[in-house]
């Protein structure tokens, strides 16, 4: 090998050493750094975000709310019994609207999946019975998934069949209930159960719900149909539903009732 060449062999061998030197992979290229972080570069300014309006008073409904009840008539729900017919429930004094006993659950006209609620209720104004016969009524979301709605105040039952639970799946973090001539009220913020292609569960429904203004389900999954008898499963593959007021046969109040869909 001519000197030369012999010169220009060594010098591509000591080139190669130092970049693999540089580099642990050889057959990648070599580490850039990093270029240094504006602030800009972590600032999202599209889409911008949507204005709501809030109620000026709490409790009241924001500006993209849809009102299911607000004193006046029940023209959002219809019979559970026929859903051809109208709620029969009772509109008392433009303000509030209290179950007849025995004329069945009223369901509205649509349907919700995710959806944040604000429901206000009250035990009926003359305290009878005890345990599940007080003031016992229940808030399904997708005609399914049961809050319970009881008077729980000084009234004794199982964790989770009281005032804030789900329905004998979870008892509520404390017991927030007012006496039973005041009104109480429940903020909820749920998220519907996903389901697969092949009609397996995904992901279960989960909910949060304050009463009163306090905690009492922190996301909190749901195990399945809240049924009175027997473990909790999830049915077939189902979407979006209706929202339901169940008729346990007292004469419980509601009032103030509006949804968002999520």
């Amino acid at each position: 090998m001519k000197k030369q060449n012999l010169i220009q062999v060594l010098c591509l061998s000591l080139i190669t050493t130092f970049a693999i030197g540089q580099n642990k992979y050889p057959n990648t290229p070599p580490e850039v750094s990093p270029m240094p972080m504006k602030p800009e570069m972590t600032e999202i300014w599209d889409p911008e975000v949507r204005v709501v309006t809030p109620a000026k008073k709490l409790g009241d409904a924001p500006s993209d709310a849809i009102i299911l009840f607000d004193g006046k008539n029940l023209d959002q729900w219809v019979s559970q019994k026929d859903i051809t017919k109208p709620a029969p429930w009772k509109i008392v004094d433009n303000d509030h609207m209290e179950v007849v006993p025995q004329s069945g659950g009223i369901q509205t006209k649509m349907k919700f999946g995710d959806c944040q609620i604000h429901i206000e209720f009250s035990a009926p104004d003359v305290v009878e019975s005890a345990g599940q016969g007080r003031g016992n009524s229940g808030l399904f979301l997708q005609n399914r998934y049961e809050l319970q709605i009881l008077d729980s105040y000084n009234n004794r039952t199982y964790a989770n069949g009281q005032a804030g639970s789900i329905y004998k799946d979870v008892p509520p973090l404390v017991n927030a209930m007012r006496s039973p001539l005041e009104w109480n009220s429940y903020d909820v913020i749920y998220t519907a159960v996903r389901y697969k292609a092949d009609g397996r569960v995904d992901a279960p429904a989960r909910i949060t719900v304050l009463h009163n203004g306090v905690l009492v389900q922190n996301n909190t999954t749901i195990a399945g149909l809240t049924n009175y008898i027997g473990l909790h499963m999830y049915p077939a593959a189902h979407g979006d539903d209706v929202i339901s007021l169940q008729d346990h046969g007292n004469k419980t109040q509601f009032r103030n009732i509006w949804i968002r869909k999520l």
